[in-house]
């Protein structure tokens, strides 16, 4: 790609992401319902002149993904289906491309959509998914945030924890200031929710330990 091609690919893309995060990151769903259909235009015109390249591909998947959340269930099934494929596409281009995203987005698609036969999710693949965006970006905010999530919805606490930790000291990109921001909030708030379901879940073993003292005969 020509030096002034690929300036032009990276301005757009950034364009795109300042714009998907403050759709995403503020509470008005009928905003977030107006926008996401012109960004999903931007990101669609953005492949088809950048076939070759992984960013526009998942950028476009992110942004079918977040917008199925206003299709009905048939609908959302068959875009999220379609996200996953362009971001198998944009892995076998380049694995590596905005820090491995591809793999943290596909690894969060394989844990939130429901499993066979309604649909492609595999916890298993998911985690194997997120370890490998952790191999290619260790340090990354969305790789420890959504590894974390994946963790404290299969009930390990206390390993979700220490990857929320992780994505409260990432570092915050100067591109994306806004959008790793509201993460960084996101896991500050899940940290203590992580913690205060443990410390619950110590209080119901101890609780529980005197129930069954109580119950026991003499």
């Amino acid at each position: 790609m020509s030096p002034l091609r690929a300036s032009e690919l990276d301005t757009s893309i950034s364009s795109i992401e300042s714009a998907w995060a403050e759709a995403y990151y503020q509470p008005d769903e009928s905003r977030q319902k107006q926008t996401y259909p012109a960004l999903l235009r931007q990101a669609a015109d953005l492949v088809a002149r950048h076939p070759n390249a992984a960013e526009p591909k998942i950028w476009q998947a992110t942004i079918m993904a977040t917008n199925a959340a206003f299709e009905s269930s048939l609908t959302a099934l068959s875009t999220l289906e379609k996200a996953k494929k362009l971001l198998e596409d944009a892995i076998k281009i380049n694995p590596k491309a905005l820090d491995g995203a591809a793999y943290v987005t596909l690894g969060t698609l394989y844990y939130m959509v429901p499993g066979w036969p309604v649909s492609f999710g595999d916890d298993e693949v998911a985690e194997r998914l997120l370890k490998t965006s952790l191999k290619i970006n260790p340090n990354g905010i969305d790789a420890n945030y959504f590894y974390a999530d994946f963790l404290l919805r299969q009930g390990r606490e206390a390993e979700a924890e220490a990857f929320f930790q992780k994505a409260l000291q990432a570092p915050v990109r100067k591109q994306q200031v806004f959008a790793d921001t509201q993460l960084q909030n996101e896991a500050k708030l899940a940290l203590a929710n992580t913690q205060q379901r443990k410390s619950n879940a110590g209080k119901n073993k101890f609780q529980a330990l005197f129930t069954t003292a109580s119950a026991s005969p003499d």
